[in-house]
């Protein structure tokens, strides 16, 4: 297991996405890592993949009149 460096996600999030101390601070490493482009090798979220996750969960109908 690999240790942290805080000192390089912090440059990395304040000087290098510009995030304000508070805003670092709130986010999950996912969201961080995201942001930092490092892994999400998913790729871009297609049109059928869409469709599958409307068809998948679609949005409840209760409430609407």
């Amino acid at each position: 297991m690999s240790r942290i460096s805080w000192p390089r996600l912090m440059a990395a999030g304040m000087r290098g996405l510009g995030l304000r101390p508070a805003e670092f601070w709130a986010l999950t490493p996912a969201e961080l890592m995201l942001m930092l482009g490092v892994g999400g090798s998913g790729g871009a979220l297609t049109r059928d993949r869409l469709e599958q996750l409307i068809s998948a969960f679609p949005d409840d109908e209760k409430g609407t009149e």
